[in-house]
Order: structure tokens, then sequence, then C-alpha cells
């Protein structure tokens, strides 16, 4: 399907010179959607997918979870507030998206925070970026017929025959099936202290970790220890952790075999266990249930999750395609005794979090370190260091 259309209005699209260098966006089912060049030029190719945040956008590209993702922005305005150095969410500040998709950039930065802009920063990084482009048209095209691999185009390369470019789009590697979590992981061990006196050691996996967590952790006396993904068990034992956090992160999570099997050492051990978005997806396949691809995700922070425990509903930020199978029944059977659903998208019902009946692992498929507008989620940091507290003093009995 042939999409020739730049968004009407784009207001850098009417000038003239270097900034109507032409790009196209070529989606794996032969759409084309075409807009003009920001960020680096060149070529790049991804999974294309669309969040409806509608802000944020310098924490969303520095997101490790988005790693090989081509990202389409909803909000019809992106760059007015440049780029800073307190809002990124990866280790180093790397920007981990393949490429993003707007329609509008902003004319000039207007933020007091901010160093440079966001085309000066993705060209720094070498991501290319499209404007220009009707994302209205391409959402719906994305919700109606799901995520699908693609690439942006500049310059020379964009006027390319479409056939040709194609073709190139469909021989990436697919999103189903890509074990990527090692690919973003830190390669080293790292500590994150403890902001005042030190309640809790907890051993985090970073299977894509955002710099939030940790510092939401040491606000609440917690010292953690961020560990390469694929860690075994025996070597995170010798920090004894009063508890283990498993990540967000990239990737199908039916290829996460060895942390599935680190998850259940780590519930075997006794040890208190957390885990969020990715982290969600390694627990309910350690309790033994299956994963699936999701036909366009959840991506925004605006997502309405309902705990089915307490009956309490939270606004929440996602970012993820891959999502847990539902089993029958209030609970289910477990190989470390009875395990139930804790929590529900109310948009289509995707399981959104599971738990031992016992409480001493849990998880949810959204991001409590995100302030999504309100805080819904944040306490669940405070569930985790009660359940940490309880085990110790179990264990000084």
């Amino acid at each position: 399907m042939q999409n020739n259309n730049v968004a009407k209005g784009d207001a850098l699209t009417s000038s003239t010179g270097p900034n109507r260098v032409p790009a196209v966006l070529v989606l794996a089912d032969g759409s084309v959607f075409r807009g003009y060049n920001f960020g680096a030029s060149g070529t790049t190719l991804g999974e294309a997918v669309f969040t409806t945040a509608m802000t944020g956008y310098q924490e969303t590209m520095t997101d490790p979870s988005y790693h090989r993702q081509i990202v389409v922005a909803t909000a019809p305005q992106i760059g007015n507030t440049g780029w800073n150095d307190e809002d990124n969410e990866s280790h180093h500040g790397q920007i981990w998206v393949a490429g993003l998709v707007i329609r509008d950039l902003a004319h000039r930065v207007s933020n007091w925070r901010a160093k440079h802009s966001l085309a000066e920063e993705m060209d720094k990084q070498d991501v290319v970026g499209i404007r220009g482009v009707d994302t209205r048209a391409l959402v719906r095209h994305l919700r109606n017929n799901g995520s699908t691999a693609a690439g942006i185009f500049t310059g020379a390369d964009a006027q390319r025959p479409v056939e040709e470019l194609l073709a190139e789009v469909n021989a990436q590697p697919s999103m189903k099936g890509a074990d990527l979590s090692a690919e973003v992981s830190t390669g080293e061990v790292y500590e994150v202290p403890a902001i005042g006196d030190t309640a809790f050691t907890v051993v985090a996996y970073d299977l894509g970790i955002k710099s939030a967590t940790p510092g939401h952790f040491a606000k609440r006396g917690i010292r953690t220890i961020i560990v390469p993904a694929n860690t075994p068990f025996a070597e995170i034992q010798q920090f004894h952790p009063d508890g283990v956090f498993l990540s967000n992160g990239p990737g199908d999570p039916a290829t996460a075999d060895e942390m599935v099997d680190i998850t259940r050492d780590v519930i075997s051990a006794g040890i208190p266990l957390f885990g969020i978005c990715f982290g969600n997806q390694i627990l309910g396949r350690a309790f033994g249930l299956d994963t699936y691809k999701l036909k366009f995700g959840h991506r925004g922070i605006n997502v309405p999750v309902i705990n089915t425990v307490t009956s309490k509903i939270d606004i929440t930020s996602q970012n993820h395609g891959f999502a847990l199978k539902a089993p029958e029944g209030e609970t289910f059977d477990t190989d470390f005794g009875p395990a139930r659903v804790t929590h529900l998208c109310l948009n289509d019902q995707t399981v959104e979090g599971v738990a031992l009946v016992d409480g001493r692992a849990f998880s949810v498929q959204y991001h409590p370190e995100s302030a999504a507008g309100p805080n819904d989620a944040n306490p669940l940091f405070d569930q985790f260091i009660e359940l940490m507290s309880a085990h110790a003093s179990a264990a000084a009995k």
C-alpha cells in the first residue's frame, strides 16, 4: 500500500534547503509513509510500534526496553523540551530506540533544563528520525494491523525503488523469538548505595533496567547491586541479598530460559522476589505459564489496571509487546505452591501481574518507577520492603 501524504501543517516541511532532506518509512506490508529526515541520516531497521504518551520522549528513547524498535509518537509535536541531563533512563544516557517517527518537530527548545535539541542528541548518537509523517494514519494502521517490521530510509536511499527498500525491511530478524536482554544489560556489576542508613540489600537483574528504579530503592534505604542478565544464582549469593529484583527489558520472554531457571532458584531459596514488565513475564514462566506476542502492545503512560485482589484501579506507565497467558480459575498450581493472577488491564484483560498466594514472589507488567501523571504504582516498592521485612523477622526467630 502506498501512502505518500506528508502531514499538512508540519512547521518545518514548508521551508527549503537542508531541512527538506527526504525520508521514507516503509512497513513490512508495503505501506509507505513519506516525510523529512531529522537527527542522524542513513538507514535504520526495527519493529514499528506506537506510544500514546503525551510527554516524556527522552525517557522513552533511553528506555532499553525499546531496543530494536522504531517508535511512532502519537503526540503531534515533539522536541519542545529539548534534551537534558536528568531524564535519561539508561545507565549511560544511551538512546535505545532504533528510530523515531513524528509529525511536527518543534522550532525551538523551550525548557530551562535543556542542554540542546532533540535533533542534536539524535545526530550525536546516530539515531535516525523522520518528521512530517501523517502519524494519525500511521498509528491507526498499526493499531488495526499490528506492530510490524519497518525501516526508515533517508536522502538518496529514500528515492530508491520501494521494492528494494521493502526487501531490506523484510530481511531483518523478527521480534518474535528475539533474545535481547543480554544486549542491553550491563557488562559488569555495579552498586547504587542507599541514601542514609542501609535497611536492605537487593540484587537487581539488569534485563534492561531503567535508572529510576535503583533511585527509588535508594530513597527507601535499599542498597542495590545491579548484575548482568543471566548471572547464575550461585554468584549473587555472595551479596547476601534480602531480596531479588527482575527488571524490565526487551525481547521475547520465550527465549529467556536461563533467567527463568535463575528465578526458580531464587524462589526455591526462599528469597523475596519482585519483578516488573519483562520480569513479570519471567516470573510467570517460572510459575509454568506461557507467553505470547500482543497485536500492538501497550506503550503509554495512561493504561488502567485493576488489582483483582483489592479491586483498586491504577493508572500506569507501560511498554511491552509480549504478555502472559491467563490460566483458568482464580488460582493455579506451581512448583512453589498456589499462585494467582493479581492484576488485569482494563482495556483488553491482558494479565498485568502474578504472585504466589503466600506473597513471597510477585510481579507486575507495568512500571512503578515511572510518574505516569499519578504515582499510583509507586507503593509497590513499599510492598517489596514489607515482604523483605517480614522475611527478615521470620528468619530471626
